[in-house]
């Protein structure tokens, strides 16, 4: 009977692993997030910083394994087997579902995802067991779960939300205040005391209040005991001292050492506090394990009230996690697309905003600007001005600095970032509260930016719908967490083994079937070329850009169109309902390019003016393009999905070769934009001449046949909706090889 519970346990390490890996994906931008918004230290620097941080705060990370261990359910309550199917439970779900959150780039709390599976997954073994005893009843389930405890963790990761974003957003507005966006002056007075006073912060709560509950703790403790203020005081001196001597003697910006410590031990923190979500279930059901055999009692049989006294540390299997996330940071790709998702909400300034407004939002972005408006009446216009004055931002000239090397926002608020979080997470970790790294991380972050005013006018609505939406996520988390761990353990209960098998094949099959979705997506992101419009400095260098980039959008667009006819012929919903969501993203990502016409155009030199209205002509053309397939392909999906009838024979005959006869011209037109051969567009021009011609043909019988034969009004007008549309987009792609036509001739005139 033993062997399913070894087998159990070997699964149990295996899932720790995969856990490390995809909860460090997840986690990371909570202590990189800061550094590399504000691209203070290199990248490789700080993920050595980063790395190392991460190995010692695993090693003093034992503290918080007992949150695993007794922290959600009474241990006491339960016997072995069924602590096993619990823990295992909450293993699979805790991978299936990080892994998704990475795959979406949406930072989640991890230790709200295992806190709730730890209750999803109690809660129901519990109900099982009240069910099957005659004397109990659902409101026996205290009993079994520790509520309040729960309870407090839970308040407690909520509240980090409120207090997170408030003084995040305090601390900023003060330090804005005092050194405003132009700080350079101001740091050589007032530098050495807010260096002073930040390293202060971070080296206490988190190198000494992170150390309660670690194995070195002891050593010190009667050190630290009653010694609080005189460390405070001693450190603040120290620091300032040092940021004095850093600044006045070696010329170096106290910032960016408060950056490398801060983001050294936001990590610290971070590996101290989040390992628990990680191995503490596997451990605890390694330690279960062996206080089962050593009992001999059987397994349904011997009570799990063991695990509710203290047990050493496995400084073997702490160094083991901490060096699988040391790796994991290296060499997760997962990781940056949800630090992207961060930095994009905080950056300061405008750019392509990732999330569409909602309702909720713009209530939101409406109320604000009306209460701004209100506050104002209440302070007189000097003290606004002077305010006002302080949060003037310098002005960065574009042609001379890439656009991808401007931080996201300055050293000043990154420096706030790490310190606040920093503190706050230290705190709870010196508690032994499993306080949200992302939740701390990721609120001090946007209040920040809030206090900062990078949430303009122009910029608002988006980044709080962001914001809402990944706060939604966020509940959706513990949702899906409690109700998926505990429907894993109740079939596990029921069904055994051969379900447990079942569970882990499923695991394989989601985690194989993500990498492989992702990998295709990454793909894709790489089917549009993007201008970089800061290293363009003439015009042929426009010409070269966007000349792929087109090439790619027809090639596109070709591939749309024929599925559109192919799948309209067979009335294939699925497949027109998959195409529909492709030329809808290709429209998106044309309107993009167009959202960022302003920074191309002011990238640009004085003397590249025709430059900037050749890039206007070709997006317009684009976008006329982009448009007509998006028609073409929305009135199928819907002409299929309403269940009208099918197009007549020779309707879906004609559209075939009109389709046969597009690709072919489609085919030459790519590989003339793909060799930058404008020359041979000559023959593409007689060739979608006739194809127009042969469009109009259609429409003229179309109306002929109206006339004289009895068709369907919506198949008439699905059909004379196409073969426009279809019209507009030759005319659109026609357009665009004239277009550069005229530069080949305007180039040949000038040699």
């Amino acid at each position: 009977m033993s062997d399913i519970y070894i087998l159990m346990l070997v699964a149990l390490a295996v899932l720790a692993v995969i856990d490390l890996v995809v909860g460090v994906s997840n986690d990371a931008v909570n202590f990189l997030n800061s550094a590399l918004g504000s691209k203070a230290v290199p990248i490789k620097t700080l993920m050595i910083i980063a790395s190392l941080g991460i190995f010692f705060g695993a090693i003093f990370s034992s503290g918080m394994m007992e949150v695993a261990r007794k922290g959600i359910f009474v241990p006491g309550e339960f016997y072995f087997n069924e602590i096993m199917i619990i823990f295992m439970a909450v293993m699979i779900t805790d991978v299936i579902l990080l892994d998704l959150f990475n795959s979406l780039g949406m930072p989640t709390s991890t230790t709200v995802s295992i806190v709730f599976e730890l209750l999803g997954a109690a809660v129901a073994i519990a109900l099982i067991k009240i069910n099957s005893n005659a004397d109990q009843s659902i409101l026996d389930l205290g009993h079994y779960i520790n509520s309040e405890s729960a309870l407090l963790i839970i308040s407690g990761i909520l509240m980090s939300v409120v207090l997170a974003f408030s003084i995040g957003a305090l601390i900023q507005y003060i330090s804005r205040i005092i050194f405003s966006f132009h700080y350079e002056k101001r740091m050589k007075h007032f530098g050495a005391f807010f260096g002073g006073a930040a390293l202060t912060a971070i080296t206490y709560f988190i190198f000494i209040k992170g150390l309660n509950g670690s194995p070195f703790y002891e050593d010190i403790k009667d050190f630290l005991k009653g010694n609080e203020l005189y460390i405070i005081i001693g450190s603040f001196v120290f620091w300032t001292l040092l940021s004095q001597i850093y600044t006045r003697l070696f010329k170096k910006n106290i910032l960016v050492l408060v950056i490398i410590i801060g983001t050294f031990g936001l990590a610290l923190a971070f590996a101290g506090n989040d390992l628990v979500n990680f191995i503490g279930v596997p451990m605890a059901a390694l330690h279960s394990y062996n206080a089962w055999v050593a009992s001999g009692i059987p397994a349904t049989e011997f009570s799990m009230g063991v695990l509710a006294e203290q047990v050493p540390a496995e400084s073997t299997l702490l160094f083991i996690s901490g060096a699988i996330m040391v790796v994991t940071l290296w060499f997760s790709k997962k990781a940056r697309s949800v630090t992207e998702t961060e930095i994009g909400l905080a950056r300061q300034g405008n750019g392509h905003e990732r999330f569409k407004p909602n309702f909720l939002s713009r209530i939101i972005v409406r109320g604000a600007v009306n209460l701004n408006v209100l506050t104002s009446f209440m302070f007189p216009n000097s003290v606004i001005k002077n305010i006002d004055n302080q949060f003037n931002k310098p002005i960065i000239d574009l042609p001379k600095v890439k656009p991808y090397e401007i931080p996201a926002f300055d050293m000043i608020r990154a420096s706030v970032n790490l310190m606040v979080a920093g503190i706050l997470i230290s705190i709870a970790t010196s508690l032994k509260l499993p306080l949200s790294t992302t939740y701390v991380t990721f609120m001090v972050a946007m209040g920040t930016s809030l206090a900062d005013r990078a949430w303009d006018r122009e910029s608002a609505v988006y980044r709080v719908a962001g914001v809402v939406n990944v706060i939604a996520g966020w509940f959706l988390t513990a949702i899906i967490a409690f109700i998926a761990a505990g429907v894993f353990a109740y079939l596990m209960y029921l069904g055994g083994a051969p379900i447990v098998a079942l569970l882990l094949v499923l695991v394989i099959f989601l985690l194989v079937r993500s990498y492989l979705i992702y990998s295709k997506q990454e793909q894709k992101k790489k089917e549009i070329q993007r201008l970089e419009h800061a290293e363009i400095n003439t015009i042929n260098e426009v010409i070269n850009q966007s000349s792929g980039h087109i090439s790619e959008v027809i090639k596109r667009v070709n591939k749309l169109y024929t599925n559109v006819v192919t799948d309209l012929s067979k009335q294939d919903l699925i497949k027109l309902s998959k195409t529909e969501k492709h030329v809808k993203k290709l429209n998106a990502e044309v309107n993009e390019l167009r959202s960022d016409i302003f920074y191309f155009i002011k990238s640009l030199d004085d003397s590249l003016v025709k430059a900037s209205r050749f890039y206007l002509s070709v997006l317009r053309y684009l976008q006329d393009i982009t448009q007509s397939i998006e028609f073409i392909s929305t009135t199928s999906f819907n002409h299929v999905n309403n269940n009208h009838k099918n197009l007549e024979k020779d309707q879906v005959t004609d559209l075939i070769e009109i389709n046969k006869k597009l690709h072919q011209t489609f085919e030459s037109t790519i590989i003339g934009f793909e060799e930058r051969n404008f020359a041979n567009f000559y023959n593409i021009l007689e060739e979608k001449q006739q194809l127009l011609n042969h469009v109009s043909d259609s429409i003229d019988i179309q109306i002929s046949r109206i006339r004289t034969v009895e068709t369907s009004p919506k198949n008439a007008t699905l059909y004379f909706g196409i073969l426009l549309e279809t019209k507009d987009l030759i005319e659109a792609s026609m357009n665009l090889i004239q277009l550069f036509q005229e530069f080949e001739i305007q180039e040949n005139n000038k040699k």
